[in-house]
């Protein structure tokens, strides 16, 4: 399947796998109760913490996900909504520098 075609799931399992490689966790968020909370929530080896929603290129969120995320942001919770594989590869890099990974 090209990289532009992923489906949501399939862009979580890839990311979620280069977080563990680089010595972070991506923890699915499941939250009884409460509906559209983030899909992970990421913990860097330095131990920042986001809430990361995940969307294909063209996903776009559910109005509980849009309250959801802005309520994360209004208690200043670093919050990242991503859209495609491309986004996702690059927000690890961003979080979690190559360079910088645990070995």
């Amino acid at each position: 399947m090209p990289k532009g075609k992923m489906t949501e799931k399939q862009i979580e399992a890839k990311m979620c796998l280069m977080i563990k490689n680089r010595g972070g966790l991506a923890l699915k968020f499941v939250s009884p109760n409460s509906p559209g909370v983030p899909d992970r929530i990421v913990i860097t080896p330095s131990g920042e913490i986001w809430f990361v929603e995940l969307k294909t290129l063209i996903g776009r969120l559910a109005p509980m996900q849009r309250f959801q995320t802005s309520e994360l942001q209004k208690r200043n919770a670093r919050v990242r909504v991503i859209h495609g594989w491309e986004a996702a590869r690059a927000f690890v890099d961003e979080i979690i520098p190559a360079k910088e990974a645990k070995q």
